[in-house]
């Protein structure tokens, strides 16, 4: 919806933006992407006054790892946080509403070699089914999942909604500001997508619920499980879609070539 062209952008398209590892770069205010694109962490790091990480996940989960522990070390972070709002991160690859596996496996999938290089790593869940793409009750059970697993840190409220609020309302999001209506306390179902998904508006939906990492590959995220030694994205890519996974890169493409057909 913001970004035309099909996929994510790599660091070398970058403009206004401080490159600190071939995964990772730190953008500001005035970080832009082809065509002028501006980013949802240039807009946070408006709002905050300070630069925000931006990751490639083209080079896989390890290269990935390596850039999110430099951005780590640079900003003097003792711990990294791999949150995800919607909760289809912990997906099997089945879920009928799954849409956007790919870049979620292969950012979870980094926290086996964040941990193993000494870097202390969370998993969190925000605005569990708000994404319209699992349900609140398919989050539940993967989080169930995780739980059994020996991976539940516990689900807390955000910390501070006046700063959720502020962020919502500067970055172009859908997921997120659902989260937010949950936090707030909205109960009920709302469109999203241009009213092609709907989201149930629930109390788990305004939680944070953190989990270990390690369990959770080990347990419910088969598709970071799945991904975790690929070395490129475009290989977790083929690997998800020979499995018969329809990812958001394939969709993203098709839309591409579509918008670029004369009509018949």
């Amino acid at each position: 919806m913001v970004d035309p062209l099909p996929g994510p952008r790599r660091l070398d398209e970058l403009q206004d933006a401080e490159a600190i590892h071939p995964a990772a770069a730190l953008a500001g205010p005035r970080t832009r992407g082809p065509g002028g694109v501006r980013f949802a962490e240039s807009r946070v790091a408006e709002l905050l006054g300070e630069p925000t990480v931006l990751v490639d996940p083209h080079p896989g989960p390890a290269v990935v790892a390596a850039g999110i522990a430099a951005a780590a070390t640079r900003l003097g972070c003792d711990r990294v946080v791999l949150l995800d709002v919607g909760g289809d991160v912990l997906a099997h690859g089945g879920e009928p509403g799954l849409s956007s596996p790919l870049a979620d496996a292969v950012l979870l999938a980094a926290a086996g070699p964040l941990a193993a290089a000494g870097m202390p790593v969370l998993g969190a869940v925000f605005g569990a089914g708000c994404d319209g793409e699992l349900t609140p009750d398919e989050v539940a059970q993967r989080l169930a999942e995780v739980r059994q697993a020996g991976g539940d840190l516990g689900s807390h409220p955000p910390p501070d909604l006046a700063v959720l609020r502020e962020a919502v309302a500067a970055v172009p999001t859908e997921a997120s500001a659902m989260a937010l209506r949950c936090a707030e306390g909205e109960r009920g179902q709302a469109a999203i997508r241009g009213g092609r998904r709907t989201v149930q508006l629930t109390q788990s939906g305004g939680l944070i619920a953190f989990f270990d990492p390690g369990a959770a590959i080990a347990s419910a995220a088969r598709l970071a499980a799945a991904v975790a030694a690929c070395p490129s994205l475009a290989a977790a890519d083929a690997l998800l879609t020979a499995r018969g996974i329809r990812t958001e890169l394939a969709y993203e493409h098709e839309r591409a070539a579509g918008a670029a057909s004369p009509p018949a």
